[in-house]
C-alpha cells in the first residue's frame, strides 16, 4: 500500500469545525468518565495504542506510544503490546481491559463475546466498564479519521508534566 500523499486530503477541522469540535468533546467526556470511575490513565493508553495497531493508525501509534513513554510507561511493554497474551507483563486487569478493547475494534468479526465482556466483569465494575468501552470507542473513530485523511505521524510531542 502507498502511503505518499498522491492527492490532497481534506481538512476535517476546517471543513467541519462543528462535527470537530463534537469529536473533541466526545473524548474529553469519555476521559472525565474514566477518571471518575478510577480507571488508570495509563491503561487508556494501552487502551489506544492496542486498538491503534490493529487499525494501523500509524499518527494514532506515535501521538499514544509516546503519551504513554511520557506518563512513565516501559518501552518492554509498549513493544510487547501486539503480543499482550504472550508476555508476563500485564496484569489480569490490563488483559482485561485489552481483551474487550479488541473484540471492540474488531465487532464485525464476532461481536463482544460473553466470556471477554465477563473476564471484565470480574476485575472491572459497570461504571468502569462503561468507560473502557467509551475509550475504545472514541480511539477507533479518531483512528479512522487519521487513516482517512492521511494524518501524518511524526510530529506531535507529550506536553510536559509538571
Amino acid at each position: 500500500m502507498n502511503n505518499s500523499a498522491s492527492i490532497s486530503r481534506v481538512a476535517l477541522k476546517k471543513s467541519t469545525p462543528d462535527v470537530s469540535a463534537a469529536m473533541g468533546s466526545l473524548h474529553a467526556a469519555a476521559v472525565s468518565a474514566a477518571q471518575d470511575a478510577k480507571v488508570e490513565p495509563e491503561l487508556l493508553e494501552l487502551i489506544r495504542i492496542r486498538a491503534s495497531q490493529i487499525n494501523g493508525c500509524a499518527f494514532c501509534l506515535d501521538m499514544h506510544t509516546k503519551d504513554a513513554r511520557a506518563a512513565g510507561e516501559t518501552e518492554q511493554r509498549v513493544y510487547a503490546l501486539n503480543a499482550w497474551r504472550e508476555t508476563p507483563f500485564f496484569t489480569a486487569r490490563e488483559r482485561a481491559a485489552l481483551a474487550l478493547t479488541e473484540a471492540v475494534t474488531l465487532v464485525h468479526d464476532g461481536q463482544v463475546p460473553d466470556a471477554v465482556y465477563a473476564e471484565a466483569a470480574e476485575v472491572f465494575d459497570e461504571t468502569q466498564i462503561a468507560a473502557l468501552i467509551w475509550a475504545a470507542t472514541v480511539i477507533n473513530a479518531y483512528n479512522r479519521i487519521a487513516i482517512a485523511t492521511r494524518m501524518v505521524p511524526g510530529g506531535y510531542q507529550p506536553t510536559p508534566k509538571n
